[in-house]
């Protein structure tokens, strides 16, 4: 049975025409891409989970955001596919909450992603500001910064199905999200944008207080691991931002034009399928980046979980603690340390 609802609005914002009358619920090619697209987003994010929860080396703050930003990526792979099984002619059949949970599930990925590199960004400028050694007994700021970002996330993604929509009102509603409200799209493309102008900005200050006590931080054979985490994070942000921001100024389009006139619109399937792409990229990052991490992911991904927390295993338990002060060239220990030698004093 169709929705008068979702009828009306998507008549209203043109996105009916050329759309066939049918009830066939077949797939079409472009969807059966994105939805294979898709399934690899969940695999490969399913695979950094696992190898940074076998992989004692990995349990350290950078490493639990790095951890819940590959979760962020996953659930946001499984909600296009959702939102790609659901789509096409099922819409019409949808309930209004349905549609809104379909919608708002993509919504809170969106929040979660931008709110955990946002976490990175804070932990990252708090630790070189405090010039403090790591300290794995105050990882309760980690997780509490996590569950902060995907409280806030939760939050902004159940607005309109509570009540900030455009039900009865079609002369304010978007036209690539046609339930949605022109103010709630501009109020959270607003906030994702400053969010990510925050985080350009802690990152260069990051960057430039690397750079300035670089002399003594080359000092320590720890530098290396350091620099190469820190640009790591940066890339992961910066192909973010590439992803994402042709979507934004698509909706930003989307909130300055009246309906049907702005034919380019209706063709948003190619902006979202590239922001799709980031989360797909986000784990080739971290593999190509790490040698650690990429035998992690390769050992997983085989089968062999052994292997890749045996080597260097031994290292990083009693020898590399017992001789850090005479030995600071031993790869178990630059491993161990990596995630604090950003914080050498200037």
């Amino acid at each position: 049975m169709t929705n008068p609802y979702i009828y009306d609005h998507y008549n209203y914002t043109g996105k009916l025409h050329n759309r066939n009358d049918t009830t066939s619920f077949d797939l079409d090619p472009k969807k059966a891409v994105f939805l294979v697209i898709c399934s690899f987003i969940v695999l490969e994010n399913l695979i950094v989970l696992i190898a940074i929860w076998k992989n004692h080396k990995f349990h350290s703050r950078m490493y639990f955001f790095i951890g819940n930003l590959a979760l962020c990526d996953l659930l946001a792979g499984v909600a296009y596919v959702v939102n790609l099984l659901m789509s096409g002619e099922r819409t019409l059949h949808l309930s209004t909450e349905e549609w809104f949970m379909r919608e708002g599930s993509v919504f809170v990925a969106l929040g979660a992603s931008i709110f955990s590199l946002l976490a990175i960004a804070i932990e990252r400028h708090l630790t070189m500001i405090k010039m403090r050694p790591y300290d794995s007994t105050k990882n309760y700021r980690v997780f509490l910064l996590i569950g902060a970002c995907w409280l806030i996330a939760v939050a902004l993604g159940v607005l309109p199905i509570l009540g900030w929509n455009c039900l009865g009102n079609l002369p304010d509603c978007s036209v690539i999200l046609p339930l949605y409200t022109k103010k709630y799209v501009a109020f959270c493309i607003s906030i994702f944008t400053a969010l990510l102008l925050t985080i350009s900005v802690l990152y260069a200050r990051i960057y430039v207080l690397v750079k300035s006590s670089s002399r003594k931080v080359m000092k320590h054979s720890n530098s290396e691991h350091s620099m190469a985490l820190l640009r790591t994070v940066i890339i992961v942000v910066g192909v973010f931002i590439a992803c994402w921001m042709p979507i934004f100024v698509l909706l930003l389009t989307d909130v300055a034009c009246k309906p049907r006139q702005c034919p380019i619109l209706l063709s948003a399937d190619w902006f979202i399928a590239l922001a799709v792409m980031n989360s797909a990229l986000n784990p080739v990052i971290y593999t190509l980046a790490s040698r650690e991490m990429r035998r992690a992911f390769l050992g997983v991904l085989c089968g062999c979980l052994v292997t890749p927390c045996m080597v260097g295993g031994k290292a990083n338990g009693e020898g590399s603690r017992s001789k850090s002060s005479s030995q600071s060239q031993k790869p178990a220990e630059d491993q161990e340390k990596q995630e604090n030698a950003v914080t050498q004093p200037s």
